[in-house]
C-alpha cells in the first residue's frame, strides 16, 4: 500500500510538469519587421483549456485573447531610423482553474522597415520671360515619414535647355523667348526622382511648368520670412517688403500695410520702388500701459495689380512692456553724482575742520615756549655789596649782590592749560578727522570708479553700495569733531570739481 502511494504521486507531479507553451516551431516567428503582422495561437501540452493572459504590452498595439490568440504589427515608429532594431519582451501566462499557472517570456526582434518618401501634387511652376525663374520644391509636398534626408533625382533627357534641377530640389531657369512662347499651348511636365538616404528608396514626383497667365495674382515677400515677432517698447521691428508679379513688376499697382492699432503710423512703411519696400518701427516706453504688460498688433500687408487682384501677408508683433532705460540712467546718474558730491562735501569740511585743528595745536606749542612763570623767594638775606664782574681795569661792570640764601622756581604752565582744553584731545581729533576723511576718499574713489559706466549702475549691487556711504555722512565722529551732518548744505559742485576730487568720476 505505501509503494502504491508513491506511484500516484510520482505519476501526479510528472503531469504537472507537462504542462508547457507551445509555440510556433523555429527561431524565425521573433523576427519581425514594423508593419509586418505577426499572428498565431498559443497553447499547451494539456488536454484542459487554461485562460490566457499576456504582460508587457505596454501600449505596442498588440491583441491577444484568453483563448491564446496573438496578433501583432509593430507600428513603423517603433523602432528609429538609426538604432535599426529593438528586441521586445513579453510574458505569456496560463492559469487554470484550480489556480495553478505557467509563465513564458519571449524576446520578439522588430527591425526598422524603411519607407520610400511620399510626394504630393506639386503647384504648377509659372515662368516670366527674360527673368531668372526659381522654384523651390517645398516639404510640405515631399515628406519622408521616417526622417530620412532626402534628395533629387531629374531625368536629364526631360530638361530643357537651361533648365537646372539641384539635388536640394531648387529649380532655375530662364526660358528664352522662342521656349516661352512654347509654354503657352504646350506647358512642360517635368519628371524627377525623390529619393532617401541611406536606403534609396525612390518615389516619382511630377512637376507642370506653365507660362504665366494673364492677371495672376501679384506675389508679397517678407524678410525675414517669420510671420510673427516679440520685441520690447525699446527695440525696432523691421523686415524688407518685395513685391512681384508674375505679368511683370510693371502690373504692379501699389503696397501698404493695415495695422490693428491705429498708433503705428502709416510712415512706417518706407516705399524704395513700385515693387519693394522696407518697414521700420519703434513702438516707445509708453505704447503699452504697465498693467498690460504687453500688447499684440497685427499687420496686413497688402499687393494690389493693375487689375485689382490683391495678396495679403500677415505679420503679428508682440510688444512686451520694457523698462525706460533712459529715465532709469538719468536717475541712476543722479544718485551716483549726488553720492559722491555728498561725500566731497564731507571732505571739503573735514579739510577745513582739519586746518582749525592743526592751527589750535600750533598756537599751543608756541605758547607752552613763551608762557613760562618765574618764582623766586628771598630767604635769610644777609646784605647787598657792590660785584666787579671783569678783571679789565678800562671795561668792568658792576651788580649788586644778594647775601645769604634765595630759592628760586620756574614753574611753566601748558597754553592749553591755560584756554581750558588738553593738547591730547586735539590730537585725538586731528587724527579722527584724518582717519575719516581717508576712508571717504577711499569708499568714494571705489565707488566713482566701480560705476563709471552707466551699465554698472544698473547692477543690483548699486544701491546697496551707495548705502555704505550713509554710515560714513553720518558718523558718530563727526560730533566730537563738532561737524553737524544734518545742518551740512551741500555745495552746487560742477562736474570738473567732482573729478579734481575723485579721478575716476564720470559723467556718462
Amino acid at each position: 500500500m505505501k509503494h502504491w502511494f508513491l506511484v500516484v504521486f510520482v505519476f501526479t507531479l510528472t503531469g504537472l510538469q507537462a504542462q508547457n507553451f507551445v509555440f510556433p516551431s523555429g527561431e524565425g516567428w521573433r523576427v519581425l519587421t514594423e508593419g509586418q503582422t505577426l499572428s498565431f495561437s498559443v497553447d499547451v501540452s494539456d488536454s484542459s483549456k487554461p485562460r490566457y493572459s499576456l504582460e508587457g504590452v505596454n501600449g505596442y498595439q498588440i491583441t491577444f485573447d484568453t483563448l491564446g490568440h496573438f496578433t501583432w504589427a509593430p507600428p513603423y515608429e517603433l523602432v528609429d531610423r538609426l538604432e535599426k532594431q529593438k528586441e521586445i519582451t513579453l510574458i505569456f501566462q496560463a492559469e487554470w482553474k484550480n489556480g495553478h499557472r505557467i509563465r513564458k517570456p519571449i524576446t520578439f526582434t522588430v527591425m526598422h522597415q524603411n519607407r520610400p518618401p511620399v510626394v504630393d501634387d506639386l503647384p504648377t511652376f509659372y515662368v516670366r520671360q527674360s527673368t531668372q525663374n526659381q522654384y523651390q520644391i517645398s516639404d510640405d509636398y515631399v515628406t519622408d515619414a521616417d526622417g530620412d534626408p532626402i534628395v533629387y533625382k531629374p531625368i536629364v533627357s526631360q530638361l530643357p535647355e537651361g533648365l537646372q534641377f539641384s539635388s536640394q530640389g531648387l529649380i532655375t531657369w530662364n526660358p528664352s523667348r522662342n521656349q516661352f512662347i512654347g509654354l503657352k499651348n504646350n506647358p512642360i511636365t517635368l519628371e524627377f526622382a525623390v529619393q532617401d538616404q541611406p536606403e534609396k528608396a525612390e518615389t516619382k514626383g511630377k512637376l507642370r511648368i506653365a507660362q504665366t497667365q494673364l492677371d495672376l495674382p501679384p506675389d508679397l515677400l517678407i524678410l525675414p520670412g517669420d510671420s510673427s515677432f516679440v520685441i520690447k517698447e525699446d527695440e525696432r521691428v523691421n523686415f524688407k517688403i518685395y513685391a512681384s508679379d508674375p505679368n511683370g513688376d510693371e502690373n504692379i499697382g501699389t503696397f501698404g500695410f493695415v495695422s490693428s492699432d491705429a498708433r503705428v503710423p502709416k510712415n512706417s512703411l518706407k516705399e524704395s520702388t513700385n515693387a519693394q519696400g522696407e518697414f521700420t518701427w519703434l513702438p516707445g516706453y509708453n505704447f503699452v500701459d504697465e498693467a498690460e504688460k504687453e500688447k499684440l498688433i497685427d499687420l496686413t500687408f497688402f499687393v494690389l495689380d493693375k487689375s485689382a487682384n490683391r495678396i495679403e501677408r500677415k505679420v503679428r508683433v508682440k510688444v512686451v512692456d520694457a523698462e525706460n532705460l533712459d529715465e532709469k540712467d538719468k536717475l541712476l546718474f543722479v544718485k551716483y553724482r549726488n553720492t559722491l558730491a555728498a561725500a566731497k562735501t564731507l571732505i571739503d569740511r573735514l579739510d577745513e575742520n582739519h586746518e582749525v585743528l592743526t592751527k589750535t595745536l600750533k598756537q599751543a606749542k608756541k605758547g607752552k615756549k613763551n608762557r613760562a612763570i618765574l618764582n623766586a623767594s628771598l630767604g635769610a638775606t644777609t646784605g647787598l655789596s657792590p660785584v666787579i664782574l671783569s678783571n679789565d681795569p678800562t671795561s668792568y661792570k658792576t651788580v649788586s649782590a644778594i647775601g645769604g640764601t634765595t630759592v628760586l622756581t620756574l614753574g611753566t604752565l601748558e597754553a592749553t592749560e591755560v584756554i581750558g582744553k588738553s593738547k591730547n584731545e586735539l590730537l585725538d581729533k586731528i587724527k579722527t578727522n584724518v582717519e575719516l576723511r581717508n576712508q571717504l576718499q577711499l569708499e568714494g574713489d571705489n565707488f566713482a570708479r566701480k560705476y563709471a559706466l552707466k551699465s554698472m549702475r544698473r547692477d543690483k549691487g548699486f544701491d546697496s553700495d551707495k548705502d555704505k556711504f550713509l554710515p560714513l555722512l553720518n558718523s558718530q565722529k563727526l560730533e566730537t569733531l563738532e561737524i553737524n551732518a544734518l545742518k551740512m548744505a551741500t555745495p552746487k559742485y560742477d562736474n570738473k570739481d567732482l573729478k579734481k576730487t575723485f579721478a575716476d568720476f564720470s559723467e556718462e
